[in-house]
């Protein structure tokens, strides 16, 4: 009777063991589901969901800094042709994207509808200076009355005023724009800004199919943008930027459309990073983005001015003033990084780093947050009177979202922490069952080796 118990023992040992263990591997594709499944619910975009919430307000802190080129040598320019020696001031820091969306409408086909409110607040503790600070930067006015219809009453009213092609300007002033006599309104990098609207946007909610939430169905009504005359460079591709589908792929590159470059593009993936204990995924924009059509034909709808561009054969540099009201503004990465020899060498002081001037996001690949979301370009303009069509640096940004210690935390506790407890119990119910289960099989076998070998004697 005792031997029948001892074996009956390990056997049931054994049984609870393996059910154990059976439990523990079908926990880990029920709770992967489970997991899924949630996490598609909260990253559909409407009220009630954490993706609703997150998507609505401007509750992340974003900075946009600037960096300026000050003109150290402008008689020499003026008067020998010499090359402009430039030296870099900066950052200059703003917040922006601070006030949520505005005109959000829900539609039937699973979209929604918003616009985005532009404002900038200047930040000094952020920044090297006031934003009264000056440089010796390129006139906008005298740039601008190149391309204007009227250029030859532009360049007597030029000559009349003493206007010359640089000028002594606060960083405000450059940035966000002063009165300009010759033109007679508003001049500046990024006029209009405060008071504006990035918009109309209408976006798939992903109610119906997740994989498309954030993706953009129109863009100011339309689903094509009109600057390049040509389908493929008018396409409207992926979301904002500011979120993705859930559940990336590290072999899908992501898409998304800017409006401050009129344009779609895309970002593959380079590396994991730990980001205050959360893994993010890096996209970085391919060098062939911004490749000459020579390198890169599918660039050769980019082309819009062949003179500027060496016959299209100019690599690094995007010309946007199809959708900037004509204004000469060419868009690059800081310091013309992967741009051609000839913008580097033709503007003394450039130093263009893989490190510090490359653009790329940091994304939360399950519920793929953009935490930063890292933009870099260069704004610039072509120069009056400079040789050779130069393309000038005025300025260059970059937008970072900063995920604070406190915001964290709390993503860690909502999803990390929950994701990990589960994948512990699982691996943990899996082990010990089979654990379990082993050492009682075992166990019998030594018993029941035993007993026979006590049966022989």
């Amino acid at each position: 009777m005792g031997r029948c118990n001892r074996r009956c023992g390990l056997i049931a040992g054994a049984v609870f063991g393996a059910v154990v263990a059976i439990l523990g591997g079908v926990l880990i594709p029920v709770g992967d589901s489970i997991i899924e499944g949630t996490v598609k619910k909260e990253a559909v975009i409407e009220p009630g969901t954490a993706a609703y919430d997150n998507w609505a307000s401007a509750e992340a802190v974003v900075y946009r800094q600037f960096w300026l080129f000050d003109v150290k040598n402008p008689l020499e320019v003026l008067n020998n042709g010499t090359k402009p020696v430039v030296t870099e001031r900066g950052p200059y820091t703003y917040r922006t994207r601070y006030l949520p969306k505005e005109n959000i409408t829900a539609h039937s086909n699973h979209t929604i509808a918003f616009v985005l409110p532009a404002g900038a607040i200047f930040e000094p503790s952020l920044s090297v200076g006031p934003e009264e600070d000056q440089v010796t930067s390129l006139n906008l006015a005298v740039a601008v009355s190149e391309c204007h219809p009227a250029v030859r009453l532009l360049e007597g009213l030029i000559r009349s005023s003493n206007s010359s092609l640089f000028q002594r300007r606060t960083i405000k002033e450059i940035l966000w724009g002063y009165p300009d006599p010759i033109l007679k309104r508003t001049v500046g990098v990024f006029v209009p800004y405060n008071g504006t609207y990035d918009g109309y946007y209408n976006v798939y909610t992903g109610k119906d199919d997740i994989s498309k939430v954030g993706l953009i169905d129109r863009w100011q009504g339309e689903r094509t943008v009109d600057y390049w005359n040509n389908t493929y460079c008018d396409m409207i591709n992926g979301t904002d930027a500011s979120s993705f589908p859930p559940f990336l792929d590290k072999k899908k590159p992501l898409y998304f459309f800017s409006s401050d470059i009129c344009r779609s593009v895309s970002a593959t993936f380079e590396k994991s990073k730990d980001l205050k204990g959360i893994e993010v995924y890096r996209y970085v924009l391919p060098t062939l983005t911004l490749a000459s059509p020579k390198e890169n034909p599918d660039n050769q709808c980019f082309c819009t001015d062949p003179v500027v561009t060496k016959d299209c054969a100019l690599a690094g540099v995007l010309d946007v003033s199809s959708c900037r009201d004509g204004a000469p503004i060419y868009i690059s990465l800081p310091h013309f990084l992967h741009g051609s020899a000839y913008l580097i060498e033709d503007v003394l002081g450039l130093n263009p780093s893989e490190e510090h001037h490359a653009t790329y996001l940091d994304v939360e690949p399950v519920r793929t947050y953009n935490l930063p979301s890292l933009k870099c370009n260069l704004s610039s303009q072509r120069g009056h009177k400079v040789k050779d069509y130069t393309i000038f640096p005025v300025v260059w940004l970059n937008e970072t979202a900063v995920v604070d210690d406190k915001t964290a935390d709390m993503f860690k506790k909502e999803l990390i922490y929950p994701i990990q407890l589960l994948h512990v119990i699982q691996q943990a119910l899996l082990g010990v069952g089979l654990a379990i289960f082993f050492l009682c099989l075992i166990a019998y076998c030594v018993v029941r080796r035993k007993e026979n070998n006590g049966k022989l004697v």
